[in-house]
């Protein structure tokens, strides 16, 4: 019971500390004060959505895979959909995740249809793990692509798609990276989102290149991550790995943090024309 409670109130504390001061990032970077244990960024790209999306030759991306960040994942891929498990924070930011998603696509789309405002556009939702994340998004009528390098997160994602037929038309899973997936997409998406990953990679500068390649011009980029902090040490490695255990011990790596100013300066130097 205290244990079951104490989850409970560490996930409502990340929960809370991360909707405080959002981070809105545009074409100009217009920033608000940054949260002190999170980052979210949502960038509108340069050019026009209605325009045709140039192809460039064929680039030799290098992996932004972190083989030691797979072990991990490879070994809690079974705990995807515990409520009460390590993933309970992940459910739990859906609450916030999911409506700053909608209304920031909304205010760049028009809505398609009353019970599904996402119809029409099409997501990719990459590092998705079992699919928690893609799931509320393609109930919002999106059409959705989830990515993860962990082929057995994969495979829960899409056991757990199957139980739900209305998700099976819109959600489709691929055990890839984004490098993968950046030499074969043709199409482009309206939005690419990367909830929860950047503190996991090896390489951020091939990650955000391949997310502008696969983005259709005027596209949405997504990122929450965690922001490198006194407080996101102490909430997210002591409080959450070492003393109440909710996640496994060595999950993050408090180095691999970024902050908002960081995360500003790799998106300018990452764009489209820079």
């Amino acid at each position: 019971m205290y244990s079951s409670n104490c989850c409970r109130g560490a996930c409502r504390v990340l929960r809370e500390s991360r909707v405080k001061c959002p981070i809105n990032v545009s074409v100009s970077l217009r920033t608000m004060s940054p949260r002190p244990l999170a980052s979210w960024t949502f960038v509108k790209l340069t050019g026009s959505a209605a325009g045709p999306r140039v192809q460039a030759a064929r680039t030799v991306w290098s992996s932004s895979v972190d083989p030691a960040e797979l072990r991990k994942f490879q070994a809690v891929s079974s705990r995807w959909w515990d409520l009460q498990g390590g993933c309970a924070a992940l459910h739990a930011m859906n609450e916030l995740r999911v409506p700053f998603i909608r209304d920031n696509l909304l205010n760049v789309h028009s809505v398609r249809s009353l019970g599904k405002p996402l119809a029409g556009l099409r997501i990719l939702d990459v590092g998705c793990g079992g699919g928690l994340l893609t799931e509320p998004l393609g109930r919002l009528g999106a059409a959705v692509v989830g990515v993860d390098p962990v082929e057995d997160s994969v495979r829960i994602a899409e056991l757990h798609a199957s139980h739900d037929p209305e998700l099976q038309k819109c959600v489709k899973y691929r055990a890839c990276t984004l490098e993968d997936l950046a030499h074969e997409e043709e199409e482009g998406f309206d939005a690419v989102l990367a909830s929860e990953v950047l503190e996991h990679l090896a390489d951020l500068d091939t990650f955000i290149h391949c997310c502008h390649h696969v983005l259709k011009p005027g596209g949405s980029l997504f990122i929450t991550t965690i922001n490198r902090t006194q407080l996101s040490y102490v909430l997210g490695i002591v409080l959450a790995e070492w003393l109440l255990r909710i996640i496994p011990s060595g999950t993050h790596d408090w180095d691999k943090f970024i902050t908002p100013v960081e995360l500003e300066r790799l998106l300018e130097s990452c764009s489209p024309g820079e």
